[in-house]
């Protein structure tokens, strides 16, 4: 999914889907967002579960600005819990971190690295690889192909198309050419918040 929107209608959306880590800029006064799960024939499984922030992981716009571990192993588990999980909680969040990095081709790289001497695009694949080791239902993307050079946004394209085969994902945009690959659906949002599904764009 996609959803073109001006900056403070981007901003209000994502605050909504994930109210707990955007509480400081907007609350949800009202509504509920339920999940259905599919499999891979398109056959729903089970009954439709409320999506709590919990669920949902979320990249920010440059969101390797924000790194602060001096490796790649100290920042994508940065925030596990370190005295009190028990090791089975531990052991299954290790086989995450495994599946997280083979999903974003992060395979070769050295858990010491600095994640600051990464190249831009393995820097937004290793902060979508911190996200999935949560397994969300949802993942959210702020202008994922933002300060990229046109490889990396190549390549970033073609790893979402990828991930969207196992995960929901919706990206906020102002322009959705260049991730027209991927989008199975439009939204425009409009000043006071209304969605309007549009045409999809057509490729660069």
């Amino acid at each position: 999914m996609g959803n073109r929107n001006p900056n403070i209608a981007k901003i209000s959306l994502l605050s909504v889907l994930h109210h707990k880590l955007l509480a400081a800029l907007a609350e949800p006064t009202s509504g509920s967002i339920c999940i259905h799960k599919y499999d891979d024939r398109g056959n729903p499984i089970g009954l439709s579960e409320l999506l709590t922030s919990e669920r949902v992981g979320i990249v920010f716009q440059f969101s390797e600005r924000y790194f602060l571990a001096d490796t790649v192993l100290e920042e994508i588990t940065f925030g596990w819990p370190r005295q009190k999980a028990d090791l089975l909680f531990k052991e299954q969040l290790a086989l995450n971190l495994q599946n997280a990095f083979k999903s974003v081709g992060l395979t070769t790289i050295s858990l010491d690295e600095d994640p600051e001497s990464l190249s831009g695009g393995l820097k937004r694949r290793l902060a979508l690889a911190i996200q999935l080791v949560q397994t969300p239902d949802l993942l959210l993307l702020d202008e994922p192909l933002a300060g990229l050079d046109w490889k990396a946004r190549v390549d970033v394209v073609n790893l979402l198309k990828d991930l969207k085969r196992h995960h929901t994902i919706l990206v906020v945009s102002h322009d959705l050419r260049e991730l027209y690959p991927l989008v199975d659906h439009s939204w425009r949002m409009e000043i006071g918040g209304c969605l309007k599904e549009e045409a999809l764009p057509s490729a660069l």
